[in-house]
């Protein structure tokens, strides 16, 4: 029997999620949240005790599958701007963020998250959480460098200048780079990890 279609999902931070290769369509599968068959399913990191084979985008837009599985699709101490808080025994406590509590909602319970090398980690700008665009290398972003809010500054942990970025930075490779571009000024950020 074939699937009902159905219009994608729109996520604000991650608006492209077939094309960065974190739902894979073709096969039909049934979603191991609303039991239905999907020809679209997600395929990205999500963080539950429970063992998932496949999500629809729809369980994920609405919040079920984060909220049946007590799962989230992205961990909240890799997201940039957050710090977290201890009581005086040491126990967490709670966190602080320069993001409003609903866009960390948004992200971490109702947005696909997106494959890494180590750990993924999302940008911020702007007050708010920047939009994940995708995987790039150097030819990717070399003509692209004066859309970026600070390149320098992104790069500056892993000890790299821009420089060093063109004859490092491959797609696929061994030092990876992850594109985003902020919700408010449309700037450019690059997160960079190594296998």
């Amino acid at each position: 029997m074939p699937t009902e279609k159905r219009a994608l999902p729109y996520f604000k931070y991650h608006p492209e999620p077939i094309k960065t290769g974190v739902f894979i369509v073709g096969d039909i599968v049934i979603c191991d949240c609303c039991g239905k068959e999907t020809d679209i399913y997600y395929e990205g990191p999500f963080f539950s005790v429970d063992d998932i084979e496949a999500l629809c985008p729809w369980c994920i837009a609405d919040g079920s599958a984060s909220e049946k599985f007590d799962g989230d699709f992205q961990d909240l101490s890799s997201v940039e701007g957050i710090s977290t808080t201890y009581d005086n025994k040491g126990e967490y406590s709670g966190y602080q963020s320069v993001v409003p509590k609903e866009n960390l909602e948004e992200l971490i319970r109702r947005t696909p998250g997106y494959h890494g090398w180590q750990q993924e980690h999302w940008l911020a700008h702007c007050g708010d959480l920047c939009a994940f665009v995708g995987y790039v290398g150097w030819n990717d972003i070399a003509n692209r460098l004066n859309e970026f809010v600070s390149l320098e500054e992104d790069i500056s942990d892993i000890d790299m200048s821009i420089d060093d970025l063109s004859n490092n930075l491959t797609n696929e490779g061994p030092c990876q780079g992850y594109l985003f571009k902020c919700c408010g000024c449309g700037k450019l950020r690059l997160h960079i990890d190594f296998s």
